[in-house]
């Protein structure tokens, strides 16, 4: 049988499965079809029964030995599933792409950045990226790379930010033996050993006067010298910088070099955040779920799904991937995901459609009335407006919030 369009997927998760039945002397197969013989079998697709799935071939093992066997691969073929999902982006929408190298999104503003990257990624030229933090800036610098004709050289990753200033000098220009204390041996810098590969320098505005001295000498001759060392190096090294500071600002203020901003800005990709292309959340909810679901494919309840829509997302993509895993985690072994499981931050989030009038300062009861219309607003919409639930969360009586959200003209 000719190799599947599968073939090559990384199916970890099923090597439990894979044991269990070698012990019997039993293989599993991936296959296109179901099987003609007799064979335990179960299917990727719960629409195409007898389309492409795993298979058991064993015409020695009796109906109910098959029929245990089956059950075991239900569960097995959810693994593949999510591998495959993983590993092939959604259909486009209406034309629209929905991913690139890994990014995904189909929003206006995403195909903008899919086109732009496809022109940036062949050319040598550094590249700044900028953009709020969680928006994907190294996803970004690793699709350019893996599109540049450097993509089978080493891609290198550092952020300023994480080091103090000698730190990040030995970091990136390596040190000799003895520069300072604790150097006990030569060691190269990571321009060195991204050399014909490409150093992608995250959060560069966090970076001293003194070091964007050494980074222009880099990019405007491809030379530096390792700490405490006189010997001139050389490297070929491709930059992508990025940043979520002003450094327009920075330049004017005098914290970040012009002739540095300029040799960085060569190609510029600003990076959009989450609550600008809102209607991609949906799409990037499904692609995390399959990506952090456990042993069973998962889903969010109604309640959950709109909650999750309405967010802001401050965090932009990190944060959601972040409480999509979370949620995972806590659902168990749970299909459905319900709104209780949210980050309390998430699940008591109201939208300010109306702003809450300014209580009356001179008032103590007025604006203490304020303050317990809001509280108990919100209470009702983190509950989905139960009021046995609302009740509880403020510790007061069920008969009591009754009343004032009677009071307060509050029900839904």
């Amino acid at each position: 049988m000719r190799s599947p369009w599968w073939a090559g997927l990384d199916l970890r998760a099923l090597r439990h499965v894979r044991g269990v039945l070698r012990r019997r002397g039993l293989e599993l197969t991936l296959v296109e079809r179901r099987p003609a013989e007799t064979a335990a079998f179960a299917p990727l697709s719960a629409e195409d029964a007898v389309g492409a799935g795993l298979a058991v071939i064993a015409p020695e093992l009796s109906a109910p030995e098959l029929a245990l066997v089956e059950l075991m691969l239900r569960e097995a073929v959810l693994d593949v599933a999510a591998a495959l999902a993983d590993r092939r982006p959604p259909p486009p929408q209406d034309g629209r792409r929905t991913s690139y190298r890994g990014i995904f999104g189909a929003a206006p503003a995403m195909q903008e950045l899919y086109d732009l990257l496809e022109r940036i990624a062949p050319s040598e030229s550094t590249v700044l990226i900028q953009g709020e933090n969680g928006t994907g800036k190294e996803l970004v610098a690793r699709a350019i790379h893996q599109a540049s004709p450097r993509r089978d050289r080493k891609f290198i990753i550092t952020n300023c930010s994480a080091f103090n200033d000698n730190l990040l000098d030995s970091e990136l220009f390596g040190h000799r033996r003895g520069a300072f204390t604790g150097a006990v041996a030569d060691k190269p810098g990571l321009f060195e050993v991204a050399d014909n590969g490409t150093f992608f320098l995250d959060e560069i505005g966090d970076m001293s006067p003194a070091l964007q001295v050494k980074v222009l000498r880099v990019l405007q001759e491809g030379t530096f010298t390792r700490v405490g060392d006189t010997e001139t190096r050389k490297v070929d090294v491709r930059i992508i910088a990025a940043t979520n500071r002003d450094l327009t600002g920075m330049v004017a203020s005098g914290q970040f070099r012009e002739d540095l901003f300029y040799r960085i800005h060569v190609l510029h990709v600003d990076l959009p955040p989450l609550r600008e292309r809102r209607d991609d959340i949906p799409l990037l909810i499904e692609q995390f779920l399959a990506r952090h679901r456990r042993s069973r494919q998962k889903r969010l309840a109604p309640a959950c799904a709109a909650q999750m829509l309405a967010y802001p997302w401050p965090g932009n993509v990190r944060e959601l991937e972040n409480e999509v895993e979370r949620l995972v985690v806590l659902a168990g072994d749970a299909p459905i995901i319900s709104i209780e499981l949210l980050s309390p931050r998430i699940r008591g989030w109201t939208p300010a459609e109306e702003p809450e009038p300014e209580p009356d300062t001179g008032s103590l009861p007025a604006a203490v009335e304020a303050l317990e219309r809001r509280m108990i607003g919100a209470a009702m919409r983190r509950h989905n407006f139960n009021k046995t639930r609302a009740a509880e969360d403020l510790k007061v009586s069920r008969r009591n919030l009754i009343r004032l959200v009677q009071k307060y003209q509050l029900e839904k």
